[in-house]
């Protein structure tokens, strides 16, 4: 297709291709390098939220829905072809991806990715993961080098500790296998949340654990102590929660693709391991400037994991100018534009800032044009959000990151 033909199929599509029925499109434009930028604004895909494959179910701070990378992937791909991650998180698109037929690369610096993300390719039975739960010895007086008291039953914190010892012997003789793998990416999903389905007291959200003196208020407020949760009852019941959507042939499918994926822990701007021209879509969504503090967030998953987690915040890129976090991603968009393919795309979600003062969406579009990539426009979602958004102050269009704003490149 010509590029005038790509952007008339491309709005055609978006136009067509919305799931809230009983509205239209809003379309506006805007301008930059003196080029008219199209702007769709309606709701695409949030009402289908909860249509995903359960197998995504592993929370994570920030994390969008399996929707938005299905709604691309299926657009601008077909089977086999590579789609990329550069900032993989829990690895929604790289999962769902991998669900429909596409091989993956996934990327991001916080080790904690590949962790929760990989394993779900590698998928154990119940039974095998049942089976080895009950070789793994659970100590029932342990007790960790930090102060866990506010958020775990002392057996409960025995267990974990044992699962966690477990863990890094196995890492450290180099005999970790897939069903361990699985374990501990569902132990680590579970260390706090707000239900009798994590291993803490009430805590919220169940993406991150706050400090350790929140949570001491947490507690005095709702007249509540820890009490004794079953590690492995716990890991055996999310396992089959996460499971319920697979059939025999999506987990060999996934396996398949596992074998071929590529999991990185670099700097997005440097991803040395990747061919040039070898990508047909990233979708991805970077850090939205210091909106999100993931070392902080995630330094229990961090320690029950042996990650230093003052390294991990000392390599994730957080800037507070947008001048800074401009020119971070103006390097980003060059790795982009080497490793991506002739006819390929970029989907590359934002939102807006700062009580939405800042939309970042028309601070990429220069970003990416002046690589070389050719802007097809805007996609805008609109969302209604849910009780755990809320308590971040997102409330349905009136403030916090309220939209997903996913600018769209091709490359010629």
């Amino acid at each position: 297709m010509t590029d005038r033909e790509i952007k008339k199929y491309f709005s055609k599509f978006i136009l067509s291709n919305q799931s809230s029925q009983n509205s239209r499109t809003e379309l506006e434009y805007f301008e930059s390098f003196g080029i008219k930028i199209p702007r769709y604004i309606n709701e695409y895909w949030t009402s289908k939220q909860r249509q995903s494959n359960p197998i995504h179910e592993i929370s994570y701070r920030a994390c969008y829905k399996a929707e938005l990378p299905r709604f691309f992937i299926s657009l601008l791909s077909k089977e086999k072809d590579i789609i990329y991650d550069p900032f993989s998180g829990r690895g929604t698109t790289i999962i769902e991806a991998a669900l429909l037929n596409r091989n993956i690369v996934a990327n991001d610096i916080n080790p904690l990715s590949t962790i929760l993300s990989k394993p779900r390719l590698f998928i154990p039975s119940v039974n095998e993961v049942e089976e080895r739960l009950i070789k793994i010895k659970f100590a029932t007086e342990l007790k960790a080098e930090i102060d866990l008291s506010m958020f775990y039953h002392p057996k409960t914190e025995s267990e974990i500790i044992s699962l966690r010892n477990y863990f890094i012997k196995k890492k450290k003789n180099e005999e970790e296998d897939f069903v361990d793998g699985w374990i501990r990416m569902v132990a680590t999903n579970r260390l706090t949340g707000h239900s009798k389905n994590f291993f803490s007291v009430y805590t919220l959200p169940p993406n991150q654990a706050v400090s350790q003196k929140r949570q001491k208020g947490i507690n005095s407020k709702r007249k509540q102590k820890p009490e004794y949760k079953n590690v492995k009852n716990i890991i055996q019941k999310k396992s089959r929660d996460l499971t319920k959507g697979l059939n025999e042939i999506l987990v060999k499918q996934l396996k398949y693709i596992g074998s071929k994926a590529q999991f990185l822990n670099e700097d997005a701007r440097f991803s040395s391991e990747l061919k040039s021209k070898s990508i047909q879509l990233t979708v991805t969504s970077p850090p939205f400037l210091d909106i999100v503090n993931y070392a902080e967030d995630n330094w229990l998953r961090c320690w029950f994991n042996n990650i230093d987690a003052q390294t991990v915040a000392e390599n994730i890129t957080v800037t507070k100018r947008l001048e800074d976090w401009g020119k971070i991603m103006s390097e980003v968009f060059n790795e982009l534009y080497r490793i991506t393919r002739n006819g390929g795309f970029v989907a590359f979600e934002v939102g807006e800032i700062k009580k939405a003062k800042i939309k970042l969406d028309e601070h990429v579009v220069p970003l990416g044009i002046n690589t070389g990539f050719n802007c097809l426009g805007i996609i805008v979602n609109q969302q209604k959000f849910t009780k755990t958004a809320n308590i971040w102050g997102i409330n349905n269009n009136s403030f916090g990151t309220n939209t997903n704003r996913i600018v769209m490149f091709r490359k010629e």
